[in-house]
């Protein structure tokens, strides 16, 4: 009787099962070990390396030492008798607006002078019909970004017209549309 037993516990032993069951014990032993030696304050942490106190890196006495206030952006430069940022964007608001009583052809030719080459390249093929707004609904709204990169906001029947304007030379030039509705 005794063989037949040592017999089945040694091949549950060297079984898939017989490993599993083993690890577990061996897991829950490690567990139920750290549990034991743990303090009340480390059980309440868990197994945790997080500090009970803050990190601090600066003197709480010295104060904030964070930006005080942004910068504010520089003024787009315009060369003397070119447009302003706001102009070019009227402009090309208009003419944008214009496609829907001119072929495709006559609509990317009007945006051509005021757009960057790579705004007309992504311009080519585009339908005009699908322009989604009519009408200027007021002044245009500049956002300056730097001397020489631009957003200015202009608002539209229905939505909102975005463009991005640069002007490397002092000479400003649609960079990027984009159409929010309301």
């Amino acid at each position: 009787m005794r063989r037949a037993v040592e017999f089945l516990f040694t091949r549950l032993i060297r079984s898939r099962l017989g490993i599993a069951l083993v690890i577990a014990v061996l897991v829950l032993g490690v567990i139920g070990t750290a549990r034991l030696v743990a303090g009340p304050d480390d059980l309440r942490a868990g197994l945790s390396s997080r500090p009970r106190e803050p990190i601090t890196t600066v003197d709480p006495e010295e104060g904030d030492d964070g930006v005080i206030a942004t910068p504010s952006p520089e003024s787009p430069r315009t060369r003397p008798g070119e447009l302003t940022p706001e102009q070019t964007a009227t402009r090309f608001t208009t003419a944008w607006l214009g496609g829907s009583t001119t072929t495709a052809e006559q609509w990317q030719a009007a945006l051509r002078p005021m757009s960057t080459p790579e705004l007309t390249e992504k311009l080519t093929g585009a339908d005009p019909a699908g322009v989604p707004a009519v009408k200027i609904a007021g002044a245009p709204t500049l956002r300056p970004r730097t001397a020489v990169f631009a957003e200015v906001l202009v608002p539209l029947e229905g939505g909102r017209l975005r463009l991005e304007l640069v002007a490397p030379d002092g000479h400003w030039l649609v960079d990027a549309v984009d159409w929010e509705r309301e």
